[in-house]
């Protein structure tokens, strides 16, 4: 396949890995960037281009997805600015649909060649072991030769690997391996001059850090006495000041040399625990020192050094000691915004640290600080914005930061404030979408945060509201899908809000609608399964939808084709959960399926069969909510498998089980009722009401429920039985219809 032509790469590599692997990730990006390139080496020409001393900047594709749910256009385009691509191999990221579509797309720009392995765990070709199939560590991409179309063929290839695991390569080893491809230079040369270095090195840098340390503290020491020197004798004043902050100058010098290069160093020759001490004496040191007569550029040195040991504490998982540092920088930024009131760059840094702060203190699942933290930073970031309306990256920061806010009030129950966050977010991503149209960025987090607010809408109780955003972000997901068919990251992405908005017009009872939008979703995942068998993902995207459409196809009574997508799905994901028994990902959708198919038996009368699936729902359910028992969902779940065995205990005759089984699912929802007003768990609470023969207590709930548009046809055949007139909500219907034909 020819190469396309690219502009000059941005990124030395690419790291693509399962999250599962991420402490690999870390390792191998901190020894990437750090690594200096031998100087005989320097300059050298290669098939690769002119060597430079340094491998940085790496690109590693999972840094932000805590805050964002579709990176695929930031992937590709850095896929594209990436001289080589690195994949961490392992089981888990064998099975991972990131990775093998990352490694797809960049066999796609025709850089086969430039594909480097680290082999981290499991076998390569395991697949070809019967019964070792599980241990495989290479992605399909890997394993297979694309045709000219792009497409994978049968035709095997031997990737170009490195083996970090214990007994092969070794990780020093397997790391020069991969830099030794990127450079295209000779592993052996490589390692004789790395070995060379090292043994210099480690004498000299260990004595060096000592010394370092040792002529810190006493600069500081002198530094501060000089001070009060100066004070007493007064006549000294002008002197001692001058030398004072002259050794101050020096110490700062040192302590900048040692949080860069001789950080770098100690990593390089893995000393870490002379590098944790490096940084203790810095924050030592930081913390002696009055900042009121430092100069504007020993404090901003200061800022950078701390925010890069609060990073340094955050990789290591010291989320204290980060947080430490991260408050440590702030305060300082401060001071800086102080000196010069109005400053937009300096605004800008001070907003950063507080945002860091609010990580550490989200990390640390304190919640209540974190909030705090994302406010104040969203204060301070308007004021730079203000300043310089035309930085879109300043307000990228600012949009970020509202999200963040959002997120953390979301989880918090206060849904109200939650959507001003939100919608502040939306606001920027519309407006810069307005202004940069070829950025596909702000398009994408545009359609992300239409789907939060989705969410929050469905959250309140506000259907209408929630088609609005589901439509929209759904709307913005087939056009960046259509804009690029052979982008299966944006597939992915567009039928996945294909299955949310199908199922929230379900809720409304556009059933037409609702079908078609399922049945796409469906459709889609089936097909991206036959594209790649061993992807996971897809084979649960296709068991959760394929129950979804067998719930609306049975409620319209097609009850054939329900139990053919009913079937499809308890056989898909019944696999997927055999496959790996202690994953909680795939058996809640495992129990949706078995619960539809449960329905589905009910209303063909088939008992015994639905009682067996219930109560496989039932017991997954419960064993889940034993690990997460605050889990809403999963709560609701375990409800609805209580109705359903009631409903099939009442057809069995035995009036008393039925009873329990309706006052357990009753019991159960009523704590949920107490945040928002989510529809389904409303909806599912009037069944145990009406079963239980209260309807008295069911009437106020089944007004709220009209008054929003619900209006599934369960829940309308359930009231009829009971003989509760239910009418249609014609002002809401006109709403929605109105709604959906605007974005058509």
């Amino acid at each position: 396949m020819p190469a396309a032509p690219t502009p000059r790469p941005s990124y030395r590599a690419f790291i693509s890995y399962s999250h599962q692997d991420k402490a690999w990730a870390d390792w191998l990006h901190k020894a990437l960037e750090t690594y200096r390139v031998p100087s005989r080496l320097v300059g050298t020409e290669t098939p690769a281009g002119t060597i430079r001393p340094r491998l940085n900047p790496i690109f590693r594709d999972r840094d932000e997805l805590a805050s964002a749910h579709d990176l695929g256009r930031k992937v590709n385009e850095a896929l594209t600015q990436s001289a080589n691509l690195i994949v961490i191999c392992s089981p888990h990221s064998a099975q991972s649909r990131w990775v093998n579509e990352e490694v797809l797309a960049y066999k796609r720009m025709g850089r086969a060649e430039r594909i480097f392995c680290l082999i981290v765990d499991g076998e390569p070709d395991a697949t070809d072991k019967p019964g070792h199939e599980a241990e495989e560590c290479f992605a399909p991409a890997l394993r297979f030769q694309l045709d000219p179309n792009g497409e994978p063929t049968a035709e095997r290839t031997e990737p170009i690997a490195a083996d970090a695991r214990p007994g092969k390569d070794g990780k020093v080893n397997a790391k020069l391996k991969l830099i030794a491809g990127m450079l295209d230079v000779g592993f052996d040369a490589l390692k004789q001059r790395e070995m060379q270095r090292r043994t210099r090195r480690m004498a000299a840098i260990t004595a060096l850090a000592l010394v370092v340390m040792a002529v810190t503290s006493v600069l500081a020491v002198y530094a501060l006495i000089s001070r009060h020197e100066a004070v007493i004798a007064q006549h000294q004043a002008v002197v001692a000041q001058q030398a004072a902050e002259r050794r101050q100058k020096q110490a700062e010098g040192l302590v900048g040399f040692m949080l860069g290069d001789l950080n770098d160093k100690l990593n390089q020759v893995h000393r870490l625990d002379i590098m944790q001490a490096v940084d203790d004496k810095a924050l030592a040191y930081f913390a002696s020192l009055p900042t009121a007569d430092a100069t504007d550029t020993a404090l901003a040195a200061r800022v950078t050094a701390l925010e890069k040991i609060g990073s340094v504490r955050m990789d290591q998982g010291h989320t204290a000691e980060s947080l430490s540092a991260y408050q440590a920088a702030s305060a300082l930024a401060a001071e800086l915004v102080r000196r010069a009131p109005g400053n937009a760059d300096r605004e800008a840094t001070y907003g950063d640290s507080l945002k860091w702060i609010g990580q550490a203190h989200l990390y640390q699942g304190d919640m209540a600080h974190a909030l705090q933290d994302f406010e104040a930073a969203s204060a301070v970031l308007q004021r730079a914005v203000a300043a310089k309306p035309d930085d879109g990256d300043l307000a990228f920061e600012l949009a970020a930061t509202y999200h963040d806010s959002g997120y953390v009030l979301d989880h918090r129950g206060d849904f109200a404030a939650a959507k001003t966050e939100y919608q502040a977010a939306l606001d920027i991503y519309t407006r810069w979408r307005v202004r940069e149209p070829a950025q596909t960025r702000w398009q994408s987090y545009l359609g992300n945060e239409y789907d939060s607010l989705g969410k929050l809408a469905l959250e309140e109780g506000q259907l209408d509201k929630a088609i609005t955003s589901y439509r929209a972000n759904q709307h913005i997901k087939a056009a960046l899908a259509a804009s690029n068919p052979r982008d299966h990251q944006a597939q992915t992405s567009l039928l996945v809000s294909d299955a949310i908005l199908g199922r929230t017009l379900a809720l409304t009872g556009d059933m037409p609608s609702a079908l078609r939008y399922t049945r796409e979703a469906a459709n889609n995942a089936k097909a991206l399964t036959g594209f790649d068998p061993s992807n996971s993902s897809w084979q649960d995207y296709y068991g959760l939808y394929a129950q979804q459409l067998g719930g609306l196809l049975r409620q319209d009574g097609q009850l054939d084709d329900a139990a053919t997508a009913d079937n499809d799905a308890v056989r898909v994901l019944s696999a997927l959960a055999a496959k790996d028994p202690t994953s909680s990902d795939w058996p809640p959708d495992l129990a949706l399926a078995q619960l539809e198919l449960a329905r589905l038996s009910l209303t063909r009368h088939d008992i015994s069969s639905a009682q067996t699936n219930a109560e496989s729902a039932l017991l997954i359910a419960r064993k889940l909510r034993v690990k997460t028992p605050g889990d809403r969902s999963l709560m609701l779940l375990e409800a609805q498998a209580d109705t359903v065995l009631g409903r099939i205990a009442a057809q069995r005759h035995d009036a008393a089980g039925a009873q329990r089984d309706w006052m357990q699912a009753r019991d159960l929802l009523q704590p949920t009722l107490r945040a928002g007003n989510d529809p389904n768990f409303l909806a599912a609470y009037v069944e145990t009401l009406l079963q239980l023969g209260d309807t008295e207590s069911a009437r106020p709930i089944i007004a709220k429920l009209n008054a929003m548009g619900y209006r599934t046809p369960d829940f309308v055949a359930l009231l009829a039985v009971k003989r509760i007139d239910y009418p249609v909500n014609a002002a809401f219907a006109q709403r929605t219809a109105e709604t959906m034909k605007s974005q058509e």
